[in-house]
């Protein structure tokens, strides 16, 4: 397996209390697979990518246990140094915002350039070569003559374009895409993921996936992995999970997607907001939006239970969920 996460634990030490990010997080990743990440804001996905990366803000954050196994390599036991010739190298990531995560003082076409200056030893002349190269496999217009603009010179989709092209340039074995289709229209959001797709098997490489929009993983993922107040609370197979979910928030979210043949209906929400985490719920966390819940579901914490070989739920009655 490419990457292994057992067990991870994060948390957020501040001024009000602890915040627990993430929660005893599982999940694995092959190469040539993606792996969608869904759930509300603030159910610790982002943080997940961070602690997996190693890019987590310490203080506040800390990792307090668990075991992130990458290629091999346990990255928890690594100095930071060797964490580092890891990133860009072997993993990256594509962040949300990419008119933040550019610099704005730079060319894309320097940035790009200084992938292959520090990773690879390359000259000047060869970098820029080879960065207009990547521009060009990422479907940019005159790449050659844009590689001198800055990034508030493009569009939204190109920019993330350029960020795809970042991660991409050294050829890592894994990507993690932290939301790449925020703020992008409907259209240019279809061609960003096309875009990853196809790059995800021409170079056989894994990728997570993190997102809040079911819509868009329905075409591109292989699994996916919904996480509520830090913990992945349903796994299985993409297909599966749009056909019959088997935990009542993956039933919710399924649910708040506008459909075509419901036209003039009003749109399903998951009645209340996700919790608090400096003071999550006994039990299930999701019981007090769970419209299933029962008094099992306020005392006890639902242990992930087997659907089938490759597909887990932590609810009590996610036979009933099927079911229904």
């Amino acid at each position: 397996m490419l990457l292994e996460v057992r067990d991870l634990h994060v948390e957020f030490r501040t001024r009000d209390g602890i915040a627990k990010a993430v929660n005893g997080v599982t999940f694995g990743v092959d190469a040539g697979e993606t792996l969608a990440v869904l759930g509300e804001s603030g159910s610790g996905k982002s943080v997940t990518a961070q602690a997996v990366l190693g890019i987590l803000d310490t203080p506040p954050g800390r990792i307090t246990g668990g075991e992130i196994q990458f290629q091999g390599q346990d990255l928890l036991k690594l100095k930071e140094q060797e964490r580092r010739r890891i990133r860009g190298a072997r993993m990256a990531m594509i962040f949300q915002d990419a008119l933040s995560a550019l610099n704005p003082v730079l060319s894309v076409g320097a940035q790009l350039s200084e992938m292959f200056t520090v990773h690879r030893g390359m000259s000047k002349k060869d970098a820029k070569a080879k960065a207009v190269e990547l521009m060009d496999r990422v479907r940019i217009p005159a790449a050659a003559a844009r590689a001198g603009d800055y990034p508030h010179q493009f569009s939204g989709g190109m920019r993330q374009r350029i960020m795809i092209a970042m991660a991409m340039a050294l050829e890592p074995a894994l990507i993690i895409a932290d939301e790449p289709t925020t703020a992008l229209d409907v259209t240019v959001q279809a061609q960003v993921m096309d875009l990853l797709a196809e790059l995800r098997r021409e170079l056989g490489m894994g990728l997570i996936l993190i997102t809040h929009d079911l819509g868009v993983v329905a075409d591109v993922a292989d699994r996916i992995a919904v996480m509520y107040a830090g913990r992945i609370i349903e796994s299985a197979p993409v297909h599966d999970i749009y056909k019959a979910p088997a935990h009542p928030y993956t039933k919710g979210l399924l649910a708040s997607i506008p459909r075509l043949d419901q036209k003039g209906q009003g749109l399903y929400a998951i009645q209340g907001l996700p919790p608090n985490l400096m003071a999550i719920p006994p039990g299930c966390a999701f019981h007090p939006r769970c419209p299933m819940a029962q008094d099992i579901c306020r005392a006890e914490e639902p242990p992930p239970a087997e659907v089938d070989a490759d597909r887990g739920s932590a609810c009590f009655y996610w036979r009933e969920t099927l079911d229904a």
